[in-house]
């Protein structure tokens, strides 16, 4: 009987152990697919993220291409703008060159008429240098405008080039004693709006001082110009007082 009663409590013990060893090994094995699941997704997750830093790179690369290409092409249409500026310069100057020249056999065909009213061929070339005047005047006052537009064209491509090698360009030239008034002001962001516009000669990046009764306010940079009125920023550096509706603006 103390046999069995022996037999039964190992057999007992037995399965007890075989119960627990099982026990630990499937929570081995549980942990163990958890690391197993875990370590996969950190893998996964490190493509992903090595195939979205590639693909970023690749458009990075594909942004600098087209960048130096835009570079590469506006310098090429600065250069050009440039070759005919010049061109269009010397062409103004000999204009005004055969001007005084025309000007000077005018005067002395003049001083000369006189004594020679009686000849025909004197008055010939009289009539001939006199019909030639106006066409000189024109032709020079067309090279003036054609310079005018060669420069503006020049000056808005160098602001181009600046742009793109990410510097501050310079303020633009405008017309020499342009004026105007303020006739819209926004406080909260700082934009005022201008009664004068490309009709009058205003042209981006312009810079202009507001002025209210003799007394300097601040200043203000062109950011918009339609035909008649234009758009400008009030920049901080200058300011003196709020701008009203009403203040003058001078170059």
């Amino acid at each position: 009987m103390l046999i069995r009663i022996c037999l039964i409590l190992a057999i007992v013990a037995g399965l007890a152990a075989g119960i627990i060893a099982h026990l630990q090994v499937e929570k081995k094995i549980v942990t163990v697919r958890d690391d197993r699941d875990l370590k996969l997704k950190e893998r996964d997750e490190a493509r992903k993220e090595r195939d979205d830093t590639k693909m970023e790179l690749d458009n990075t690369k594909k942004e600098l291409d087209t960048t130096k290409t835009e570079l590469t092409t506006t310098k090429g249409q600065l250069e050009d703008a440039n070759k005919r500026a010049a061109e269009a310069d010397t062409r103004e100057k000999k204009a005004v060159a055969d001007l005084a020249t025309a000007n000077r056999d005018k005067k002395s065909l003049q001083d000369e008429l006189t004594p020679w009213r009686g000849l025909g061929k004197t008055l010939d070339v009289v009539k001939k240098t006199l019909a030639d005047h106006p066409r000189v005047v024109d032709e020079r006052n067309a090279l003036v405008a054609e310079n005018k537009i060669l420069q503006r064209r020049v000056d808005k491509l160098s602001q181009e080039v600046a742009e793109l090698r990410g510097e501050d360009p310079p303020p633009v030239p405008l017309p020499q004693g342009l004026k105007g008034k303020i006739v819209q002001v926004d406080p909260k962001y700082d934009f005022v709006v201008l009664d004068i516009g490309g009709n009058q000669g205003v042209l981006e990046r312009g810079e202009m001082l507001i002025n209210r009764r003799g007394r300097l306010i601040g200043k203000v940079r062109i950011t918009s110009v339609m035909p008649d009125k234009s758009i400008a920023n009030v920049l901080k550096p200058w300011k003196q007082d709020e701008p009203f509706e009403g203040d003058e603006v001078l170059y």
